[in-house]
C-alpha cells in the first residue's frame, strides 16, 4: 500500500478507520513500552494484513498513550521525584537524590530533542527511507546483540537511588537510536541501563522514567504538526481511539514487562528482535514484504 500524505506529512491512519486502528492501538501499546520496537509492528502488522501502513505521525502520536500508562503504573515514583527535587530545590540540597534523579531527567532529553529536530524533516515524510522494512530487520537484529551483550557483561546490582547524573545522560544518549524505526526507545534505553549495572526492574524503572519528557514532546509535537495541517473531525476521533485502546494496553505491557525483567530477564526479548529482524530481512530479501 501507498503513504498518504497530507502536506508531506505521513497520515495513512485516518483512512483505516476505527476498528483497524483500535487493533493497532493494541499492537502500539504493547510495543511501545516492551524493547521490541513499536514502529517495527507498526510496519510489519499492516503490511502483513495488507492494510495501509498507518504513518510515522501515528506512531508518534500514539506516544502520548504510553506516557499515560507510564505516569499511571509508576505514580509513586513520578511524585517522589517531583515533589522531592522541588523540596530539595528549597533547601538548596542538591545532594538530594531525588534532585539528582530530576536534573538526569532533564539533561538525558537534551540528547533526543536535538537530534529529533535535526532529523524532523525525515523522520515523519511520507515514504521515509528510513522506514524500510529492511532498515528496521537491521535495527532489530543490532539491538537484540546489544541486549544480548548487555544481558551477559552486566553486573546487575545498582538501584534507582544510585543513579548518577552521569549515568542518566548516558542512557539520554543511547535514547537518539530511539529515532530509528526498528530500535525502541524502551529497548535502547533498557540496554544502556542494563549496561552500566542496574538490575533489571531498576534498569526498567529508569528507562521509563528518564523517557517521560521524551515520550511526552514527541506526542504533543506530532498533535500541533497534525492541527497545523488542519486535520478533520474524522481523523482526530480515529486518532482518539487509537490513544485510548493504546493506552490501556500500554498499562498492562509494563506490567508484563516488569515481572519477566524481575523473575527472568531480558532474553526473551533479546530472540524475539533477534527473530524479528531476521524474519523481516528474508521477507523483503524474497519479496514476501515490502
Amino acid at each position: 500500500m501507498t503513504d498518504v500524505c497530507t502536506q508531506g506529512l505521513d497520515t495513512g491512519f485516518v483512512g483505516l478507520g476505527y476498528a483497524k486502528v483500535a487493533f493497532l492501538g493494541i499492537v502500539q501499546g504493547i510495543t511501545e513500552l516492551l524493547p521490541i520496537s513499536s514502529t517495527a509492528h507498526m510496519r510489519v502488522v499492516p503490511a502483513v494484513l495488507g492494510w495501509q501502513d498507518p504513518g510515522s505521525a501515528f506512531s508518534a502520536a500514539m506516544q502520548l498513550a504510553a506516557l499515560a500508562a507510564v505516569v499511571s503504573y509508576f505514580w509513586g515514583d513520578v511524585r517522589d521525584v517531583a515533589v522531592g527535587s522541588l523540596s530539595a530545590l528549597a533547601r538548596r540540597d542538591f545532594a538530594n537524590r531525588y534532585f539528582r534523579l530530576a536534573v538526569g531527567i532533564v539533561l538525558a532529553t537534551v540528547p533526543i530533542v536535538i537530534a529529533g529536530l535535526a532529523l524532523s524533516s525525515v523522520l515523519n515524510a511520507c515514504n521515509s527511507p528510513l522506514r524500510g522494512l529492511a532498515v528496521i530487520g537491521w535495527a532489530c537484529i543490532v539491538m537484540a546483540v546489544l541486549l544480548a551483550l548487555s544481558e551477559i557483561y552486566a553486573r546487575h546490582r545498582l538501584t534507582l537511588e544510585k543513579v548518577s547524573v552521569l549515568d542518566a545522560l548516558l542512557v539520554g544518549v543511547a535514547q537518539v537510536g530511539a529515532l530509528i524505526p526498528g530500535v525502541s526507545r524502551s529497548g535502547s534505553t533498557l540496554t544502556a541501563a542494563l549496561g552500566l549495572g542496574y538490575a533489571r526492574p531498576e534498569a526498567a524503572r529508569l528507562s521509563f522514567l528518564l523517557g517521560l519528557p521524551a515520550i511526552a514532546l514527541a506526542g504533543l509535537k506530532e498533535l500541533w504538526e497534525l492541527h497545523k495541517i488542519h486535520l478533520g473531525a474524522y481523523g482526530w476521533s480515529v486518532l482518539a481511539v487509537g490513544l485510548v485502546v493504546a493506552s490501556i494496553s500500554a498499562f498492562f505491557a509494563i506490567w508484563g514487562l516488569m515481572r519477566v525483567l524481575e523473575r527472568f530477564s531480558a532474553w526473551p526479548f533479546v530472540i524475539y528482535r533477534g527473530l524479528l529482524g531476521v524474519v523481516l530481512l528474508i521477507g523483503v530479501a524474497f519479496g514476501w514484504l515490502s
